[in-house]
């Protein structure tokens, strides 16, 4: 059993193993797709082929659409090399189910793969062609930065401002090039869909096109028509959007289990820019994905496939139930405690009772109170799917070392609004806090990197990580008075908590 367009000829060898084949003529969609395309990616990597790839699949399966996708790695190009190429970019889908069983489904919809380098004139092609109606994007949050850590503009940015040259060294001068070619081309409508997992994606994504188009306008090289059209939502949009669905690396387990069925071709492969791919991909069963629907040059029926679409409010709604109370939050909860306790795997940390209480009043007492209802999810069912189904199955191999990663960088959204949610109401009372202060407590106690046999551990990478452990390093456990002075500098910075009240650490 390879993956292969010539091997899946023979569907009863797959079938008879459990796999589900794609139901529609490969060679048709690809022919149709490169002729007339509609949807081009951004950011080839597992959660694409897990989630928007099989989105589009679930259209070709029902009739509902003949095209495919057309996909772009711009960062890691060693993913189109080594899982994209040698499978005739199929991929095989794993579903993990928290009863212990697996879906396996092969996914056809992506009908082309290329790296960004030394593509430009075939990406012109398809971005210039009107029928094209979106252009998505899971290239994570620093995709859309113009700045390093430092807040300073990479040299690679400054070229691309200034040079406007036809081979652009950053993927946001790419896109605002592109953009450009396109207005060139006829003032062609599109959508330009931010995927990522950050809040207000779609502004985010204009700000870093915006910047480009600025500049440009400014030194004389597009006029300002280029400005206006892409300012202009009724011909580029920029929806936001909420997308939630666990997609660990490629599992061992899995690759294990694949290979008993004579799967060939499973190796997990590390790049040099330390992704990992496989010829499949390995995900929860639970995703949800909710779009702000303005698509100016039409889309494909994906409502039918389970998205939703909306207005940006209430994007914006779903997008904090879930970042500040349902979902995100309670994750760096069992994240810290994780490395203090010595585990390494969340859905072992949900066997744990007091663990599991712990998240419990956290989302039930502490956070439902203070959200909004966005109208299209129940918090309530959120929190109860998170707790009772998607953190405890045992086949979702995610670690409580890797969700520390930044753990300062995600207090300020995945606390510090729930804190502000409290300030701003005179009902609630921030004093009355027990379980989000015990949060804090810990994952203090997690910077002095002491797990709770008194061992040395290290800390998961943290940009603050130094400067925090600077304040607390002269300090051993117990030595309560010079503890109070050490803690007041980090529980004091509202960079942190989103929010300064002096009742955090009175």
């Amino acid at each position: 059993m390879k993956l292969g367009i010539t091997d899946l000829r023979n569907q009863q060898q797959w079938q008879d193993k459990g796999y589900e084949l794609p139901d529609f003529d490969i060679e048709k969609v690809r022919e149709n797709t490169l002729k007339v395309p509609i949807w081009l990616h951004f950011g080839a990597g597992n959660i694409f082929r897990a989630f928007p790839a099989m989105l589009q699949q679930t259209l070709l399966n029902n009739g509902l659409s003949d095209k495919g996708i057309i996909v772009c790695e711009s960062y890691d190009e060693e993913i189109i090399e080594k899982a994209y190429t040698p499978y005739d970019n199929l991929s095989l889908v794993v579903t993990l189910k928290a009863d212990g069983s697996m879906d396996r489904k092969i996914v056809a919809s992506i009908v082309h793969a290329m790296a960004a380098k030394d593509s430009m004139e075939e990406l012109t092609k398809i971005f210039t062609s009107s029928t094209l109606q979106m252009v998505s994007f899971t290239i994570t949050e620093k995709g859309y930065s113009l700045t390093d850590s430092n807040g300073n503009y990479f040299q690679s940015v400054l070229e691309d401002m200034h040079f406007f040259s036809q081979n652009p060294k950053t993927l946001m001068g790419m896109i605002a090039f592109l953009c450009y070619k396109r207005y060139l081309a006829g003032k062609h409508p599109i959508a330009l869909v931010s995927m990522d997992n950050c809040s207000h994606n779609g502004s985010k994504l204009y700000s870093a096109i915006k910047t480009f188009a600025d500049t440009w306008v400014e030194n004389g090289q597009a006029d300002q028509g280029f400005l206006d059209y892409i300012s202009n939502p009724m011909l580029v949009s920029f929806p936001w959007t909420m997308i939630d669905k666990i997609t660990p690396r490629p599992s061992e387990q899995v690759k294990a289990m694949l290979e008993s069925d004579g799967f060939e071709g499973a190796d997990i492969i590390k790049t040099a820019k330390n992704t990992y791919v496989s010829s499949f991909v390995n995900a929860e069963q639970t995703q949800y994905l909710v779009i702000e629907n303005t698509f100016p040059n039409s889309k494909p029926p994906l409502e039918k496939a389970g998205v939703i679409f909306t207005d940006r409010q209430t994007v914006d709604k779903v997008e904090k139930m879930k970042v500040c109370t349902c979902l995100n939050p309670l994750h760096t909860i069992l994240a810290v405690y994780g490395c203090l306790l010595g585990y390494t795997s969340i859905s072992e940390e949900m066997k744990d009772k007091h663990l599991k209480t712990f998240i419990e009043k956290t989302g039930y007492e502490e956070g439902l109170p203070v959200v909004v209802d966005p109208g299209i999810i129940k918090p309530e069912d959120f929190i109860k799917e998170v707790i009772e189904e998607r953190f405890p199955n045992p086949f979702v191999p995610d670690t409580p070392q890797r969700i520390a990663c930044d753990t300062s960088q995600k207090i300020p959204v995945r606390f510090g609004e729930t804190l502000k949610a409290y300030i701003a109401t005179r009902k609630r009372d921030i004093s009355k806090l027990k379980y989000i202060p015990l949060f804090f407590a810990g994952w203090l106690r997690y910077l002095m990197g002491v797990n709770d046999k008194g061992n040395f551990f290290t800390p998961s990478p943290d940009p603050m990580l130094e400067k925090l452990q600077g304040y607390i390093k002269d300090i051993s456990l117990g030595d309560k008075g010079p503890f109070t002075d050490a803690l007041k500098p980090i529980l004091s910075d509202s960079n942190i908590f989103g929010v300064f009240d002096a009742r955090l650490y009175s």
